[in-house]
């Protein structure tokens, strides 16, 4: 059912909708438009729609190729909407649960084009601060790139920072999505613009393995990971591509690369990664166990297993993303997760084809390596028992004169 918005727009049709609002296809009088209509409870925050108003010239200042610009912000009664171009394709967190994870190429042409987008954002003084696969549209009327990726483009610029007030985030709240938030954030510092590097840092890695590298479980423990654990390398990729996935996942925000670096280093990249298949590696455990103490099968309500992935919206109206829904009820962590385990993280990767701790396979292949184990330690020991017996008995053979050790009593 159509509705006007403002007096110059009127949409159509709902193309999705998200934490934040609902994204219409609409028409303006310049043609068609994507017209994202905030949630009514954010309309009616007079103080929100004051920032609103104050965000318009850095909004609609944005114009750059891999940036979905803003046309227009329209205040019109309980409508609060952002009128923006309208991209015929899909967003990247639709094409990542078609395709599970991408190829090398495809995945670093998208994530270049993204940090060119960011580029020209920070230089501008705008923080995305939401960067994340939902966040990402892919062209499908542009050109193809390397690796046949669509051109992509980053939108939602400004909806984050315009729905965070003191207000609405309480000490208790935090605006984003969990599996990209930057361990600054988590602790309470100001967002600047390498929180966005860490975010894309974190996109790029969830296109290479097929999920990202600190998600699953419990928000609280996600976000705890930020903060505490190191990333495992990804087995498959060129060192020098890890590296600057390493870089830009570092704790300390000096550390990351500029978004114009990234690009360019990236882009570098593109000969070294071409033609390469996507990695074959499975996602590790969400709740490693503790030390000693094997993983069991962790059902959901329904009695179905669980979810493996955890990128969800702490904003409000969000869908957890586990069968627990307190922080409360998070498990206490053994030592050897809160030392960051052997290879500097509880949640390494496993090689594909590898059984899954406290599996079936796991506890089989458990039980055949002590068998063969307790088999050898009964051979060995009846050789001793033999031996010991033919050194002491008449039949055995004669001992070397001189023999100290062997010699009887004088």
């Amino acid at each position: 059912m159509a509705r006007k918005i403002g007096s110059r727009y009127t949409a159509n049709q709902i193309l999705g909708r998200g934490s934040a609002g609902t994204v219409w296809l609409g028409e303006g009088p310049e043609g068609p438009v994507a017209i994202k209509l905030l949630r009514e409870d954010l309309a009616s925050d007079q103080e929100l729609v004051g920032r609103f108003v104050q965000e318009r010239t850095a909004l609609l200042g944005l114009d750059h190729p891999h940036v979905v610009s803003v046309r227009d912000l329209v205040v019109d009664g309980n409508d609060l909407a952002l009128v923006m171009d309208l991209v015929r394709g899909t967003d990247l967190r639709t094409r990542l649960e078609r395709e599970r994870r991408l190829a090398p190429e495809a995945a670093v042409a998208i994530v270049a084009d993204v940090a060119d987008g960011l580029a020209a954002a920070h230089a501008a003084g705008v923080v995305h601060r939401d960067v994340k696969p939902e966040n990402v549209l892919l062209d499908m009327r542009g050109p193809l790139g390397p690796g046949g990726a669509h051109p992509a483009l980053l939108t939602d610029f400004g909806v984050a920072k315009l729905i965070d007030s003191p207000k609405r985030t309480r000490a208790t709240k935090i605006i984003g999505t969990p599996d990209y938030l930057a361990p600054e954030i988590v602790e309470g510092l100001p967002p600047r613009a390498a929180v966005d590097i860490y975010a894309l840092a974190t996109v790029l890695y969830e296109l290479l393995a097929g999920f990202t590298p600190f998600g699953g479980g419990h928000p609280g423990a996600v976000l705890r990971r930020h903060v505490t654990e190191t990333v495992v390398p990804l087995p498959g990729i060129p060192d020098e591509l890890w590296q600057l996935i390493v870089q830009c996942l570092a704790k300390a925000p000096a550390s990351r690369l500029r978004a114009s670096e990234l690009a360019a280093r990236l882009r570098e990249q593109l000969p070294v990664v071409a033609g390469m298949p996507p990695l074959e590696v499975d996602e590790p455990d969400t709740e490693p166990p503790a030390a000693g103490e094997p993983a069991p099968e962790r059902p959901d309500r329904a009695g179905e297993r669980a979810p493996r992935r955890g990128a969800v919206s702490l904003v409000p109206g969000a869908r957890p993303d586990s069968n627990r829904d307190t922080h409360t009820s998070m498990r206490v962590p053994g030592p050897d997760e809160l030392a960051g385990g052997a290879r500097g993280t509880a949640r390494a990767p496993r090689a594909s084809g590898a059984p899954r701790p406290g599996s079936a396979r796991h506890r089989a292949a458990a039980r055949r390596r002590r068998l063969t184990l307790g088999a050898v330690g009964v051979a060995l020991a009846a050789a001793i028992g033999v031996g010991a017996w033919l050194a002491t008995s008449g039949d055995g053979p004669e001992a070397p004169r001189g023999d100290t050790h062997s010699s009887s009593t004088p």
